[in-house]
């Protein structure tokens, strides 16, 4: 790496660590202005406020905002770069268009992986800890009430392809629950069936309590019951998977959340393609880091009349496109029959053609 890479490569990675702090910082005084009142409200000490909401507020937020973020730096420090006849002397110097980009390139990849990182395992655990605090000391417990999210009813779901269980009723928070029921089938025949008056989550031994238990056990020519007052069994569902919320996608560390997704496949959930799309974003968000990255430095390389000024509006004006190219996406693949694969990879892959067009056709 030379000098000049150098040079570029701490500019690029200088402006973007301090748009982060200064956009986070003006994100974090707009919100405690909002929320003040609860704040006071929960009489908590400033510390732990701090440590369990900002603690997982801030990286919500970088993460959502973090593309955002690489492109306003990269079209910023790029284009001052332009407007000092700076890029026109590398150029003219020998250097390659293509050389030219490569700091941009391994920035770009540097963050990349950082935002990959982020999404795989820091914003999960940060936006359980954001909730959490939100639904005890901001929602209240009247919202819960309303929205009734912690006690879920009228549960059905398979754990296997011949296994079909159901619940009359969940409470989240507790872990208990009532009418509990197994149905396990062979050939369309049923072979097996238990029945709970209720049931709860042992959680020294990670598996479920049946209290009341009647197991049938039936073949084509007789039937054993057995009764039991406790009985103590593992299943491959756990208290998360009975949540059935919508935020429940965001909190899982990636492994989770891929363990998850098998079980919702397994049982044919209408939540699948949400799950699908949470997951193909987290590897798809932190390539349009780079693509951006490329797209930035295209733009605000050359320079024109308006300066800085005209390569930011058209960076905010790139940047909202990509926004809504990511929603509808999303809302064709949870909506529709749009594959959550492609709907996660189609923006990147329309500005990555943006970036390549936006290259060919850059003065070099």
């Amino acid at each position: 790496m030379k000098k000049i890479d150098r040079y570029i490569l701490l500019k690029y990675l200088t402006t973007f660590f301090f748009c982060l702090i200064l956009f986070t910082a003006i994100v974090v005084v707009v919100d405690i202005s909002e929320k003040t009142d609860n704040f006071v409200k929960s009489k908590l000490p400033a510390l732990q406020i701090i440590t369990d909401y900002y603690f997982g507020f801030i990286p919500r937020i970088d993460a959502m905002l973090f593309p955002l973020f690489v492109f306003i730096s990269v079209i910023f420090f790029t284009s001052k770069m332009a407007g000092r006849s700076e890029i026109i002397a590398i150029l003219s110097s020998g250097v390659s268009y293509r050389r030219f980009l490569l700091p941009y390139l391994i920035g770009g990849i540097f963050l990349s992986a950082i935002l990959w990182m982020g999404y795989q395992y820091v914003v999960p655990k940060a936006n359980l800890k954001w909730g959490n605090f939100e639904a005890k000391y901001i929602d209240g417990p009247t919202a819960n009430e309303t929205n009734n999210s912690n006690y879920k009813q009228r549960l059905y779901f398979k754990t296997d392809s011949n296994t079909y269980v159901g619940i009359r009723g969940y409470d989240t928070i507790s872990k208990t629950g009532n009418g509990f029921f197994v149905q396990r089938f062979l050939k369309n025949k049923l072979v097996y069936n238990l029945r709970a008056d209720q049931f709860s989550w042992d959680t020294a031994r990670s598996k479920w309590k049946l209290f009341n238990a009647v197991e049938r056990h039936l073949d084509s020519i007789s039937e054993r019951i057995t009764k039991s007052n406790e009985l103590v069994i593992a299943y491959n569902f756990k208290p998360r998977d009975l949540r059935k919320d919508n935020y429940l996608k965001d909190q899982l560390p990636t492994p989770e959340l891929n363990e998850f997704i098998k079980l919702e496949r397994l049982r044919g959930s209408e939540m699948l393609n949400t799950l699908l799309v949470e997951r193909y974003n987290r590897d798809a968000i932190p390539v349009s880091v780079l693509i951006l990255t490329i797209i930035g430095a295209v733009l605000a390389s050359r320079k024109i009349r308006g300066g800085s000024g005209l390569h930011l509006a058209i960076g905010v004006i790139i940047s909202v496109l990509y926004i809504l190219f990511s929603r509808f996406s999303l809302v064709f693949a949870t909506k529709g029959n749009f594959t959550p694969f492609i709907a996660a990879w189609t923006p990147n892959i329309i500005f990555g053609l943006l970036a390549f067009y936006l290259y060919k056709k850059a003065p070099k």
